[in-house]
């Protein structure tokens, strides 16, 4: 395996496990953001790049993990967007389709069109809109749960766990006219009673953040990626990813 001064990936990694997955926030240009969520348009731009050159492909979690199950997916990193922000549509949308990549925004069911309530401390974001939502379906673009009003799902109980993860499916299903087959979890945060309840909701997937005794299939980790990431950083993260597969 060998690289070049720009971040090259020039070999080949062995994915075993766990499938690769980028994990964005918002696409926006720069403002004061305590959070780190917000990533830059044009080092947006520069990150895709980045993957198309080294022979990769971004792509949806329904996209990447049936390509799994066929036995391939080898050169697709998913790419993973929570909160559901506004500035996705305006912003990495465009980005997105000019490099040949696709996405999964996972949205608040019970906050379209509101704001980013939670970050106390961070810049205000408007959240998409019922409207805005259909739009993205109309692109292409796959739309998973991130509950019904971004609370910690660890501790909850089953009354709480039902609202936040079986009443948003239903509410972005009859949004989109779709089966909505993945969820993630605010903050990363769950214990068992969280992910078997996303189990039993019927999703074929979950999004978590870090990696757990409970990773797996409806606990997947991701990976984070910033607005500091440029090409060495994205392939220093590629590789920590390969190298803990082994």
């Amino acid at each position: 395996m060998t690289t070049q001064t720009t971040g090259r990936l020039t070999g080949k990694l062995v994915e075993r496990s766990f499938p690769y997955v980028w994990m964005y926030h918002s696409i926006d240009f720069h403002i004061h953001d305590p959070y780190l969520i917000t990533v830059d348009p044009h080092r947006f731009e520069r990150q895709l790049i980045w993957l198309r050159r080294n022979g990769l492909r971004g792509v949806s979690m329904r996209e990447l993990l049936q390509a799994r199950k066929l036995g391939a997916g080898r050169n697709l990193v998913g790419l993973t967007f929570d909160d559901g922000y506004a500035d996705f549509l305006r912003n990495a949308l465009p980005i997105l389709k000019k490099h040949g990549c696709t996405a999964t925004v996972f949205v608040i069911a019970g906050l379209l069109g509101g704001f980013n309530e939670w970050d106390l401390e961070g810049p205000r974001k408007k959240l998409l809109t019922s409207h805005e939502v259909q739009q993205l379906v109309s692109q292409g673009i796959e739309i998973g749960s991130h509950s019904l009003s971004h609370q910690r799902l660890s501790g909850k109980s089953t009354k709480q766990l039902l609202a936040e993860i079986n009443d948003s499916k239903t509410i972005l299903q009859d949004l989109t006219g779709q089966n909505i087959v993945g969820f993630c979890y605010p903050y990363g945060a769950l214990d068992e009673q969280a992910v078997n309840a996303v189990r039993e909701a019927g999703y074929d997937y979950g999004c978590a953040i870090w990696r757990s005794p409970l990773s797996g299939r409806h606990a997947l980790p991701r990976t984070y990626v910033g607005d500091r990431d440029n090409a060495l950083r994205l392939f220093a993260k590629r590789i920590r990813y390969a190298v803990r597969l082994r």
